[in-house]
Order: structure tokens, then C-alpha cells, then sequence
């Protein structure tokens, strides 16, 4: 007899939206088939899946211990999701070769339907970062005698949802600060700067409005802008490593000396972002709104308001969606209908990441199931692309335009 050969060996998941990408809460099914196509016969042994899902961190630090040793410090940490195991031909041991024990599987495509149930317990949002990862897969092995098993791998997303339409969420966030600027004896007079966002949770491609107001009486010319941050937050062995990136930002108007500005309602919108995961032993994603001066010669005045990047949009009606099939194919005829106060109503987060965005990330990021160096920044079939960099933001970077950079005061100049 001549034996067949296996002409593709995938995973296909039964989405639960209509955007056909396998995305996922806590408590979901997962469903879905192993799709075998041969040529001629093939006998098997057994045919079986394992789900996993887990955060896992990882870095490494240089240290040294003397004039001429140093050594490599390494962090790692895991935490466990899920682990699924099931058995769709065959039985659990495959080193009976006896023809009783195989399965014959004919030439042509051939179907095989698993399903499995997330637990209900709160799981953490599928998330690419820069020392870390929060991964889900269904892996299939096919086993046959005398041969090397066949294996293939496909993830799928996991949503833990944040419903903005939360009292803590939908509190206003506010700060008021104030600088003098001196060198000396010389005294500079007061840069004071107050601003205030409607809420604190926001869903990807919504603007935020930022209510503010600078008032320059120093000798300086200023300029007020505002940025939004993602920080990225990993640890393992009792260390801490965190990674902090430009997300978005804009620039006010030059503020001379006596001047004041004000914004009403200045809108930045936020990109396509991961959700903030706030749950996670070993990894937190985390957004800021930071509202500054840029004081040339002196560290700038600066005011932090907390934000929480959602999944679950705001909406006029109270009635709450928690399914995230549901919320990725959810129609937003009602976004015309938002209240009054609120000039531009959320989409939701389905709407804002293309089919092409997630697949895209799925292409370039395969999975895998150790972490083997620095990874991309952003969730996995939902990776977005990681936040611009500063300079591709502000065309013209300097020390100046930078929160991030502190600089020594100094007198101005006479």
C-alpha cells in the first residue's frame, strides 16, 4: 500500500462576531476544527489539541562585581490562564503500533470539531509588550507511526472587558499647578497652569476634550501642549521593569511673557491602543494624560491626569453589553443619539482595528510558546502597531518640547 501524505494540517475557530476574528472573554466557548487534507491514506494514531494561555515576563539585567567580573542577571515569571487538553482520534498513549490501534483517514479534507470553556474567572487581555506577553493558542498534534508528529498552532484573542460606563470611570479628572522660576537672586514671576478632563475612561478613537488654563507671568516665552502615555509595567522576582512610550500629543500656542490661554474643550484623539490591564499579577498596561509647560531653561510644570483606555464604549442608554462577540459586532446606529454634552460619541473597539490590523500583527508575530528575546508592543491578533515615537509626533523634537527631559533652572535672560 502506498502511504498518503498530509497536504495541510490547520486550525480554523468558530467566531462569535461578525468581523470573523476569534476573539474571546472569560467564561466564552471556544470552538472550532482541526482541518486535515490528504492525499491517498494516511493511519494515525492520534489526533490531539492542547489550549494554553499565560502572561509571561522577562528580562535581563548587566551587573557587574568587581574591576573585572560581571555577570547577566536574569528575570523571568509566569502566570498560568488556561490549559485545555483533549483528545479528537485515538487514545492518550501512542506507542501501540498494532494496526487496532490506528485510524485510517482517507484522501480528501477531513473536519475534526473541539470545544473548550475559558474559565470564568477574570482573565488578562491578550497583550504583546516589550518584556513581556499575555498569550492564548490551541495547539493540534498529529500523531502516525514511524513518523515525527505533526504540529500546528493558532491563537486567538482574549478580551477582558472595561466598561467605561462606570461611576469611577466616568468621574472628572482635574489638577492645578503652579511655578515660580528663580536663579539667585533673581525671581521670575509665576507660571500657573489648571485643566480638567470630562471623565477618566475613554475607548480607542475618541477624542479627549482638555479644558485648561496657562497663565504666564514669568519673563519666559512658554509653550502649553499635552501628551498622552502608555506605561508598560513587568515584574518578576520581586523587581520591577517599566516602559514608557509616547502614545499621542499636541501643542498650544507661544505664550509670551503676561499672556494667558485658554483651551476649551482642546480635543486629542487617542490611536488605535491596547486596553489598559489593570488585573495582572506580572503585567500592567497603564494610560496618563499629561498636561504641560514647556519652560525653556527650567524643568517644565507639568499636571498627571489618570486615564483608563476601555473596551466597553460609552453610550446614552445604560444597557451594557459584556460579551465581547457581542461588542465586536455590535451595530453603532446610537452614536448619532449621544447626549448633548458630548460632542463626539465613542465607536467601538472592533471599529477602530481593521481585519487588516490584526492579521498583519498575526503575520509578523507568530506564536510561539517561550518568550525568546524583546517582543513588538501591542496586543497579539489585536497587535496594533506600537506608539509613534516622539520625534514621529513633532516633527522638530528638542529638550525643550519633551516632558520627560528635566533641565537646571536658569535666570532669564536680561
Amino acid at each position: 500500500m502506498v502511504l498518503g501524505k498530509v497536504k495541510s494540517f490547520t486550525i480554523s475557530y468558530d467566531c462569535l462576531n461578525d468581523s470573523n476574528v476569534p476573539v474571546f472573554s472569560s467564561g466564552d466557548s471556544v470552538s472550532g476544527r482541526v482541518i486535515i487534507e490528504v492525499t491517498g491514506e494516511i493511519r494515525v494514531k492520534s489526533l490531539k489539541i492542547h489550549a494554553k494561555g499565560f502572561a509571561k515576563v522577562r528580562w535581563t539585567e548587566s551587573r557587574n562585581a568587581g574591576s573585572n567580573t560581571a555577570y547577566t542577571q536574569n528575570y523571568t515569571e509566569e502566570v498560568e490562564y488556561l490549559s485545555h487538553k483533549d483528545i479528537l482520534i485515538g487514545h492518550e498513549r501512542d506507542d501501540d503500533n498494532s494496526e487496532e490501534a490506528l485510524t485510517t483517514i482517507h484522501s480528501g479534507r477531513h473536519e475534526y470539531a473541539f470545544s473548550l470553556e475559558l474559565p470564568t474567572t477574570p482573565l488578562a487581555t491578550s497583550f504583546e509588550g516589550k518584556h513581556g506577553s499575555v498569550r492564548y493558542w490551541v495547539k493540534a498534534e498529529l500523531h502516525r507511526p514511524w513518523l515525527l508528529p505533526m504540529k500546528t498552532k493558532k491563537e486567538f484573542t482574549v478580551f477582558e472587558h472595561i466598561d467605561i460606563n462606570t461611576p469611577l470611570l466616568l468621574s472628572p479628572q482635574a489638577g492645578t499647578k503652579d511655578k515660580t522660576l528663580c536663579c539667585w537672586f533673581c525671581t521670575s514671576g509665576p507660571i500657573s497652569l489648571s485643566a480638567k478632563i470630562e471623565r477618566k475612561g475613554y475607548t480607542p478613537g475618541e477624542s479627549i476634550q482638555i479644558f485648561a488654563e496657562i497663565e504666564n507671568c514669568s519673563s519666559r516665552m512658554v509653550v502649553p501642549k499635552a501628551a498622552i502615555y502608555q506605561t508598560q509595567t513587568f515584574y518578576a522576582k520581586g523587581k520591577m521593569k517599566e516602559v514608557k512610550q509616547l502614545v499621542a500629543n499636541l501643542r498650544g500656542e507661544s505664550l509670551s511673557s503676561g499672556k494667558t490661554e485658554t483651551w476649551s474643550g482642546k480635543m486629542l484623539k487617542i490611536p488605535p491602543v491596547s486596553p489598559s490591564i489593570l488585573d495582572c499579577n506580572i503585567i500592567r498596561v497603564e494610560y496618563s494624560l499629561m498636561v504641560y509647560v514647556d519652560i525653556p531653561g527650567a524643568i517644565n510644570l507639568s499636571l498627571n491626569l489618570p486615564l483608563v483606555i476601555g473596551t466597553i464604549p460609552l453610550h446614552p442608554f445604560g444597557s451594557r453589553t459584556s460579551s465581547v462577540s457581542s461588542q465586536c459586532s455590535m451595530t453603532m446606529s446610537w452614536l448619532g443619539m449621544a447626549l448633548p454634552e458630548r460632542p463626539e460619541a465613542p465607536p467601538s473597539y472592533a471599529e477602530i482595528v481593521t481585519d487588516e490590523q490584526r492579521q498583519s500583527r498575526l503575520d509578523v508575530a507568530p506564536a510561539r510558546e517561550e518568550l525568546d528575546g524583546p517582543l513588538f508592543a501591542y496586543i497579539h491578533e489585536f497587535r496594533f502597531q506600537p506608539p509613534p515615537l516622539y520625534s514621529e509626533i513633532d516633527p522638530n523634537p528638542d529638550q525643550a518640547s519633551c516632558p520627560e527631559v528635566r533641565r537646571l533652572d536658569a535666570c532669564p535672560s536680561r
